[in-house]
């Protein structure tokens, strides 16, 4: 697994809901937050990059947002800002229902490297294409030495 470990701090800005996943039904309640989402940003016509990123915290709490264009005021979204000191990385490139196998293989992987797992563990989807084998999907988490 071509596994990155990033000593070099990181912050996203993003915009959307948060909820707790029932049951542990994470994917459920992504979707659910991200379609959500959508709809605000799509009816206020707010500028924003395009790309979905999913927020896994503890306690099953689950955020599905946007990075917006510039900050706006009034949108009806919940803003979270999200820090990473040392982190785990890894660009999943295939179709979606194998990024959970992709999330378990890193956190075998961070293990047998030493180091321990913790939240947030975070996932930026790429844009979407046709070509399931193509999507991109960049797969971060947090990790303590």
């Amino acid at each position: 697994m071509n596994l990155e470990i990033i000593n070099k701090p990181l912050q996203l800005e993003i915009f959307g809901f948060s909820g707790v996943a029932i049951n542990e039904d994470y994917a459920a309640k992504a979707f659910e937050l991200m379609d959500r989402m959508w709809k605000v940003v799509k009816s206020k016509q707010i500028k924003n990059k395009g790309k979905n990123i999913w927020v896994y915290e503890a306690n099953h709490v689950v955020f599905a947002g946007v990075e917006l264009e510039q900050e706006e005021n009034d949108t009806g979204l919940e803003k979270k800002v999200v820090n990473l000191g040392n982190y785990a990385y890894y660009k999943h490139i295939g179709p979606y229902q194998l990024i959970k196998q992709s999330g378990q293989n890193m956190r075998n992987e961070i293990e047998r490297r030493g180091f321990q797992k913790e939240y947030p563990y975070i996932e930026i989807y790429g844009h979407w294409m046709p070509d399931e084998t193509k999507l991109e999907t960049e797969l971060l988490m947090a990790i303590k030495k």
